[in-house]
């Protein structure tokens, strides 16, 4: 895993200078500690720099920025591809030679042979830059979930781009700018959907697509792969045959992302999806995996460490825990904003922090994380819920015009804020909006309604304009798709790539650890994709298929508290700590009173005081529209005080 970065000056008179280029790479030494190094092409238009991280084939060969034998190619790169030896097998077989070991070669031979086309070859996580010096043509791409970063940004008639935002602000020539349309979305998904960013100018290239700039700098964009082209619902399967399947992909995937020449362990809490990783990477060692559990002092409700060490026990791992308290949030909240400079509202942020931080120290480099599972095989009860709520809102839509009127006007009308969700839900059904916008709405109109300024308001479209955009682009590639379908589908297109695997990428990789997501495999993807609702979700059951399937794997002495407990998810003490009886609830609300960004006038901060006051004094949990007021409080006094 790597840091990367560069720029071309497509369309100016200007040259690169190599300490700008090493300036914008070192900002990055968080990403790849081991090394740094740079590509200037002969005629000083293009650079291309790394930091790496050594993790497959340690040797100096090995490195980026790596060009093909006779020096036209060259290629920084970020990632792993899984499937890279049999393409290396496949390579050779077309005359390609090989001097290394690793992963980076076979993508740029692979893109020497098939072009911009390889992309669909790789089953990986990546984001990779490539010059073409004979072409004289600029490509890169990002994986097809999304689980590595590529910002980029075009200003002036150069092009930057870097696997952090940083990497860009640090070009002199760079001007930096805060864009209100990104600014409105985060405070509705608590993250900026991509391509859009926080920063004018400056773009994340969505998951699945790849970047071409061509010799006469016309710049192309397009999407490479989509889970739900041709992968209609395959209802020949049995529900055994499923399982089976699942099994076999999930244990070839969890194998196949254990290469490295760095040690490796397993996040560990407990919970299904950790469960299968840690017990299908105990079945492949002959060593005990290093394990990984995070917990809070004084709040044992909340911790999971009962399950995470019950698990442990049965498979014989070496346990490594760790006890959060507030003294690790008020040492978080003032590197948020450096590690976060796009940043993300989830609060899993904090303990992913530390927890990431104890791995490193334990001297492992490579983790196996269960992200992506939830979304893909349904695994939150909210799904059942909406999939409930959509099956209600189809009969309301059919009752006589005078009475949805009288119906919608009454529950508007009401007064309490416990009701805020389902006016949000209410408001949508009125403006004949699609219900679900994903699972990590802060601000939702009715919301927003009070919270930002006409200032704000005037300058941007509405945040839904982006979820239309979703269910039309799903409408044309499966217009079968049901309404589960629908509600995966917005997930994967945006709180899944900007949301929770950024946080893992960024927390992570802060502290020069790696972390691979073996659920988010292309080929469970597809499959997940074609698998019935009726079995995915049978009986009402989140995730029942990957239940059963776990059944198969995790041993059968704690199955029935791993596999069918109640999801309990990455829980924390945040909505506590935000109430007036802890200390740092004081410190906690100032980020937002003190914070340089009231001075925009975007926000109400008398609806902030409401929303504060109700939730210290339990009338409304608002934890979660707190949080991410903070959390973009921090990274405005990080990148614009």
């Amino acid at each position: 895993m790597c840091g990367i970065s560069g720029l071309y000056h497509f369309k100016n008179s200007r040259i690169v200078d190599e300490s700008v280029l090493t300036r914008m790479r070192d900002t990055l030494i968080h990403r790849g500690p081991d090394s740094g190094a740079n590509y200037i092409s002969p005629d000083r238009k293009v650079g291309l720099s790394q930091r790496r991280l050594a993790v497959i084939d340690l040797s100096n060969e090995a490195a980026c920025p790596m060009k093909n034998e006779d020096g036209t190619l060259w290629i920084t790169y970020n990632g792993e591809v899984y499937n890279f030896k049999p393409l290396r097998e496949e390579l050779s077989r077309h005359g390609h030679q090989f001097k290394t070991r690793g992963d980076t070669e076979v993508v740029l031979h692979g893109y020497e042979e098939w072009g911009p086309d390889v992309v669909k070859k790789l089953n990986g996580m990546f984001a990779f830059a490539i010059w073409d010096e004979k072409k004289k043509i600029f490509f890169a791409a990002r994986d097809h979930m999304g689980i590595k970063p590529f910002y980029y940004a075009l200003q002036n008639g150069t092009f930057y781009f870097g696997s952090e935002i940083k990497a860009i602000l640090a070009h002199p020539e760079f001007k930096k700018e805060l864009n209100e349309q990104g600014f409105s979305y985060y405070l509705t998904f608590s993250t900026t959907p991509a391509p859009h960013t926080l920063f004018r100018n400056v773009r994340k290239l969505p998951a699945a697509h790849r970047l071409l700039i061509n010799h006469d700098g016309s710049l192309q964009e397009d999407e490479y792969w989509n889970p739900t082209v041709a992968h209609a619902p395959n209802n020949k399967y049995t529900e055994r045959e499923y399982i089976d399947e699942v099994g076999a992909l999930l244990k070839d995937s969890i194998q196949a992302q254990m290469v490295s020449d760095v040690p490796f362990g397993c996040f560990l809490s407990g919970g299904i999806d950790s469960s299968i990783n840690a017990t299908l990477m105990s079945s492949a060692l002959r060593h005990p995996v290093e394990t990984f559990s995070v917990g809070y002092k004084d709040f044992n409700e909340k911790n999971e460490f009962e399950y995470s060490r019950m698990v442990a026990k049965s498979l014989g791992t070496k346990p490594h825990e760790l006890l959060l308290d507030e003294s690790h949030m008020r040492d978080f909240l003032p590197l948020y904003g450096k590690y976060a400079d796009d940043p993300n509202g989830d609060q899993v942020c904090f303990p992913l922090f530390w927890l990431s931080e104890l791995t490193k120290k334990s001297g492992v480099t490579v983790v196996q994380i269960g992200e992506g599972s939830d979304e893909i095989f349904s695994g939150y009860r909210t799904y059942i819920k909406a999939v409930a709520l959509q099956k209600k809102w189809e009969l309301f839509k059919k009752l006589p015009n005078p009475l949805k009127t009288k119906l919608l006007k009454s529950v508007m009308g009401l007064k309490t804020a416990r009701l805020d969700f389902g006016k949000e839900y209410f408001q949508r059904f009125q403006n004949n909006e699609e219900p679900f916008w994903g699972l990590a709405v802060a601000f939702g109109n009715h919301a927003k309604e009070n919270l930002v300024t006409p200032e704000l308001k005037n300058a941007v479209t509405p945040s839904y304009g982006f979820i239309k955009a979703l269910y039309k682009e799903l409408q044309q590639n499966d217009p079968r798709a049901d309404f589960l379908t629908q509600m995966t589908y917005v997930e994967i297109k945006n709180r899944l790539p900007e949301l929770l695997l950024a946080r893992a990428d960024k927390m992570t990789m802060a502290h020069s650890l790696e972390g691979r997501v073996p659920f988010l495999d292309t080929r469970l993807v597809e499959l997940a994709f074609r698998m019935p609702t009726a079995i995915k979700i049978k009986g009402g059951e989140p995730k029942y298929i990957l239940k059963k399937t776990a059944e198969n794997i995790i041993p059968k002495e704690i199955q029935k508290d791993i596999i069918w407990r109640k999801k309990q998810g990455f829980a924390n003490p945040i909505s506590e700590w935000l109430k007036p009886n802890y200390a740092i609830s004081d410190t906690l609300m100032n980020i937002i009173y003190n914070s340089k960004l009231k001075e925009r006038k975007f926000l109400n901060y008398d609806y902030v005081r409401y929303l504060a006051d109700a939730h210290q004094k339990n009338k409304a949990d608002h934890n979660f529209r707190l949080w991410n007021l903070i959390t973009l409080s921090l990274w405005y006094d990080t990148w614009f005080s």
